[in-house]
Parts: structure tokens; C-alpha cells; sequence
């Protein structure tokens, strides 16, 4: 469904030039679960943005269902992402003018295909799903990191992505609720044959992703192989 291959980026920095990644090529197919790992400044960021649209890499390709993502406009590649996209990042981003409820409603308005009532009903749902009903109306400001992070999910699901994209979503959050958001999106991952790509400084549980794969100095390659375990274990191992 999503194919990299030989993509490399360069930044301009100072005198000398920076390469961030450097020929990676990789692979997801639908309802796959990949997670990239490596240190501090390995390329991983840069890696998952070039993936999913957001950056432009310097050589090589990226292809979303047969088309080249980069061969289109930035207009219709904003389009792409929006639907058939979701974005998690560590820091959140959520809008602090708009409650939580607006929060995850804002890309499916953007999207235009549902009445703002149908939207305001499914994210209701959404939230409400992740234990937030009773937070619907409270602001950024007023929520805990873990409830912050439930609602970016939320949105980030809202318009029904193919793709998951992940980027250190646990990062400020403490082991117990990085495992509880870890277990909700895996768990909906399951359910709704979603693709996740997530990238983490840390190998992550065992079992949990299909495939895995470690990142250094801007080269991915394949994470030593464990042992398989069913699609149900995967997912309990982590609940």
C-alpha cells in the first residue's frame, strides 16, 4: 500500500551539508503494524514526515496505493493526507481555542463530506470511546497529558485513515499510559484492517508490530527477528 524506496534526505546546515536519511526503503501493506527505532537524531522524524507527505525527500520515491505521493500538487497531496492519513505526534498540537470535541471534529470539517452535526456526533463517539465523555467540552489547557494524547488519537482517526502515522506518541507520558494509548491504537488498528507506522527512541513490547526496524545515522534496516505470536497475542500483550 505504501512503499519507500532509496529515499534520502539532505539539509543545508552551516557549511557542510546534512544528510537526515540516506537510501531508506520500506514497505507497508494494509492492516501491517511497522515501528522504526533508534537514538536521538537518527532520521526517524524526518523518515515518517517524508512518508506521509509532509516533507519532500532530496532522492528516491514514495508511493501511496500506485501513485507517487510527490508527484502530485501540494494542494492535492494536502487532500491525500487528509483523507487517508492520520498524524500522532509527542507534543499534541491541539488547538488551545477549541474544546476537545472541536479538536477532533476540525479535520473532518476541513474534509468537507459530512454535515457538522454527523461529524460532532462520530467524534463524540470517538472520544467517548477512549474514556473522554465527560471531558467533550473541556479545553486543552484542562486535561492531563494522557487525556490530550486520547484526543489527538481521536482525531487523527475522525476521518478513518488507511495509515496511522506515529510519531514518538508516548514520549511525555508515563509507562502505565503509554501503555494504555499504545493498547487503543493497536486495538483500532485491529479492528478497522488500519496500517500503523510508528516511529520510538525505545524498542517497544515484543509481539506487538508485524514488522520491525532500526534506525542509524539516516539508514533503516531490519530489526533482529523475535518470536511470532498470533495477531490476538499481539494485541493482549499489550492491554
Amino acid at each position: 500500500m505504501l512503499v519507500a524506496k532509496n529515499v534520502s534526505k539532505r539539509f543545508k546546515q552551516g557549511v557542510e551539508p546534512v544528510d537526515a536519511v540516506r537510501g531508506a526503503s520500506l514497505q507497508v501493506d494494509e492492516g501491517e503494524r511497522v515501528c522504526i527505532y533508534g537514538p536521538s537524531g537518527a532520521g526517524k522524524s524526518t523518515f515518517l514526515q517524508i512518508l506521509g507527505g509532509l516533507a519532500r525527500p532530496t532522492d528516491g520515491t514514495v508511493t501511496f496505493r500506485e501513485k507517487k505521493v510527490y508527484g502530485w500538487g501540494d494542494r492535492n497531496r494536502s487532500r491525500m493526507r487528509n483523507r487517508s492519513f492520520g498524524f500522532v505526534f509527542q507534543f499534541y498540537h491541539l488547538l488551545s481555542e477549541l474544546t476537545a470535541l472541536e479538536n477532533v471534529m476540525l479535520p473532518a470539517m476541513m474534509k468537507g463530506a459530512r454535515k457538522r452535526r454527523d461529524i460532532a456526533l462520530r467524534a463524540g463517539t470517538l472520544l467517548s470511546a477512549m474514556g473522554m465523555k465527560k471531558r467533550l467540552k473541556h479545553r486543552p489547557s484542562q486535561l492531563s497529558g494522557g487525556e490530550a494524547q486520547r484526543v489527538a488519537v481521536a482525531r487523527a482517526l475522525i476521518n478513518e485513515p488507511a495509515i496511522l502515522f506515529c510519531d514518538e506518541p508516548t514520549g511525555n507520558l508515563d509507562s502505565e499510559m503509554s501503555e494504555e494509548i499504545y493498547s487503543l491504537i493497536l486495538g483500532i488498528s485491529e479492528k478497522n484492517n488500519m496500517s500503523v507506522i510508528v516511529v520510538s527512541h525505545w524498542e517497544l513490547r515484543k509481539g506487538v508490530f508485524h514488522s520491525e526496524y532500526v534506525m542509524k545515522d539516516g539508514v533503516v534496516s531490519a530489526a533482529p527477528k523475535k518470536s511470532t505470536t498470533s495477531i490476538g497475542e499481539r494485541i493482549s500483550a499489550i492491554r
